[in-house]
């Protein structure tokens, strides 16, 4: 089979190329790319294929392919572009990349600014909500847009989270003829309209906002002290070992203390936080806002009826579950990917009976730790210590197994 050549190009088109791709383009019998790129080349006389969001149709058809091949792509395909799949699916023996310069270094070229210490998103056919907790943290994010996910709804969804004041510029057409540069705030992109060919450049100026882990209670909105503890949060996340790209069930998540902080060290990842009572799920999504954890996704219902429609998660908070908690520890298992692990917090003997009794009858190895935690408060000009209700915090990991 022959080999197929992915070629970045940028909006000058055809003079954009160096030497060594445009002879793959010239020597071409199958060209492939979108309408912007082949209309830069309109009397090629290889078969010209077009796609646009049907990789996987592409990916199929070159596969029996056998003569010389080019993908065009814009700019470095390797930064959120098609390389990456075709050598997976492909094969990297069969795959060639000659990559341009990108967007993302073209507009940090322009700027004059260093792009090596930036977030680098993508917003272009993805759900916003999984890029802002990356895009409010970063000292400099550059963002890929679409025509749905625009600046103007990137910039109303950074406010909505508290990012009132970040510098933003967009660069349209970057390296074509129609190049053209926007600086503002925030604030001023909300209602202009972009070409749909663009990259947003975010920039905080002061000290990213500080990570919400270990807050007190009184930084969430909650009822009546039905808010898991700082402390036992602490210990909790700890016992989950979170990485960056986990998916997280988070069950009864309650006012969503533990859902807020999860999402904080997901940074590519996302957090489901199921939760049956409507005035816990107001103070949920008020504090979702507070926070700006765009990758908490409230999941309204009890468990385990709501965790049927959920990704198979890596990890499994169970804060809250009554009478269901058997039931919803069964679905946990059942759908726990490979290495996860499942952690709940506990207040009766009687919950913590029955969570070891199962774990014992499906051979699943349990640790039950106690955290009883006393607070200082201040009593007639002295100090005392006043204890918190304890908590059990019960891990089980299949993966540690004798």
């Amino acid at each position: 089979m022959g080999c197929i050549a992915v070629v970045g190009i940028t909006d000058r088109g055809a003079a954009s190329l160096s030497p060594e791709a445009a002879a793959l383009v010239d020597s071409a019998q199958v060209l492939c790319g979108g309408k912007r790129h082949l209309a830069f080349f309109p009397d090629h006389p290889a078969e010209q294929l077009v796609f646009e969001r049907d990789v996987l149709s592409l990916v199929e058809r070159l596969r029996g392919e056998s003569r010389p091949t080019v993908v065009l792509a814009s700019g470095d395909p390797g930064c959120f572009g098609i390389s990456p799949l075709l050598s997976e699916r492909l094969g990297p023996e069969r795959v060639t990349v000659i990559p341009n310069v990108g967007s993302v270094q073209t507009a940090f070229a322009r700027l004059g600014v260093a792009w090596h210490d930036a977030a680098i998103l993508s917003a272009h056919g993805r759900p916003l909500d999984g890029i802002l907790p990356a895009a409010l943290l970063a000292r400099k994010a550059a963002i890929l847009t679409d025509g749905v996910n625009t600046p103007a709804a990137i910039a109303r969804a950074l406010i909505e989270t508290g990012d009132h004041d970040a510098k933003v510029d967009v660069f349209e057409h970057l390296d074509g003829a129609d190049e053209r540069h926007y600086s503002g705030r925030l604030r001023d992109v909300v209602e202009r309209e972009f070409a749909a060919l663009n990259v947003m450049i975010i920039r905080h100026e002061g000290d990213p906002p500080a990570w919400p882990l270990g807050l007190s209670e009184a930084a969430f909105a909650h009822r009546a002290g039905l808010i898991t503890k700082a402390e036992v949060r602490a210990v909790s996340l700890s016992k989950l070992r979170l990485h960056e790209r986990a998916t997280l069930w988070d069950v009864g998540a309650g006012c969503g203390s533990v859902s807020i902080e999860a999402g904080a060290l997901l940074r590519q990842g996302m957090v489901y936080a199921v939760e049956r009572d409507e005035q816990q799920m107001g103070f949920l999504e008020a504090n979702r806002r507070s926070f700006g954890a765009g990758n908490v996704k409230l999941v309204r219902g009890a468990a385990p009826e709501a965790l049927s429609s959920l990704p198979q998660p890596d990890r499994v908070f169970v804060g809250g579950s009554g009478d269901g908690l058997i039931p919803t520890l069964e679905v946990a298992a059942d759908r726990l990917s490979a290495g996860g692990r499942i952690v709940a917090n506990l207040v009766s003997l009687e919950h913590l009976a029955r969570m070891e009794d199962w774990a014992k009858g499906g051979d699943l190895p349990i640790e039950v730790v106690q955290i009883a935690v006393s607070r200082s408060v201040p009593t007639a000009g002295l100090t005392r210590l006043e204890a918190l209700n304890p908590v059990f915090v019960v891990t089980i990991d299949p993966n540690a197994r004798p």
